[in-house]
């Protein structure tokens, strides 16, 4: 393998995102416009969950990103909870048509910081206001945005169906998840760094 190769595909980091929120808010239908550029309208229930995968590049680092779609029905719950570990990032999702999904968020945001063990407050996470292209609008864009810049969260008004905002808001999240990643990364290294130097005595006594 030419060296060059292999030091890029060394630079790749793998982040896994997670996308939640209420039943019908049209999770699965961000995820396929996101990452394979289509409008996908079939509304079967997602059970349990299923992961896409997007490849991207966000400020010359080659990202992977394995984004877990997840169910939004009452009974999954639980089980939705036990794929939240790992996370590095985590998108909130809610229909703007329709007023519980967005009153539901908090509940949604406060059970995946419980069970992900937040390494700071500040885990990254987006809020999609979806069916922004449907007229009948329950939830007030001000509305929205007043919740998200309360928990300091970046909100995006989108549409599946229109392609609207999608990418961004994906984007958006990955910048913030690799910031995050990034860091964590380096205080690890600084801190095997540290480590390092007080080992190497008892080597040298044999």
């Amino acid at each position: 393998v030419p060296q060059g190769l292999s030091m890029d595909a060394s630079k790749k980091v793998d982040l896994k995102i997670i996308i939640i929120g209420a039943l019908g808010v049209g999770k699965t239908s961000l995820l396929h416009q996101y990452v394979h550029k289509t409008f996908y309208e079939d509304y079967r229930t997602t059970l349990g969950a299923s992961i896409l995968t997007k490849v991207l590049a966000v400020d010359n680092t080659p990202l992977k990103l394995q984004i877990w779609d997840t169910g939004g029905q009452e009974r999954f719950r639980s089980m939705v909870s036990t794929f939240y570990k790992g996370s590095d990032g985590c998108v909130l999702a809610f229909d703007v048509t329709d007023r519980e999904s967005f009153e539901s968020l908090d509940n949604w945001r406060d059970d995946f910081l419980e069970k992900v063990i937040p390494r700071e407050q500040d885990f990254p996470m987006v809020v999609l206001g979806n069916k922004i292209d449907i007229c009948d609008r329950q939830v007030p864009k001000e509305i929205a945005s007043a919740w998200c810049k309360e928990k300091d969260i970046p909100y995006f008004e989108v549409s599946a169906k229109n392609n609207i905002n999608v990418a961004e808001a994906f984007e958006t999240l990955a910048k913030q998840a690799l910031t995050t990643h990034k860091g964590i990364f380096e205080s690890y290294l600084t801190d095997s760094i540290k480590l390092t130097p007080n080992d190497k005595p008892k080597k040298s006594c044999c």
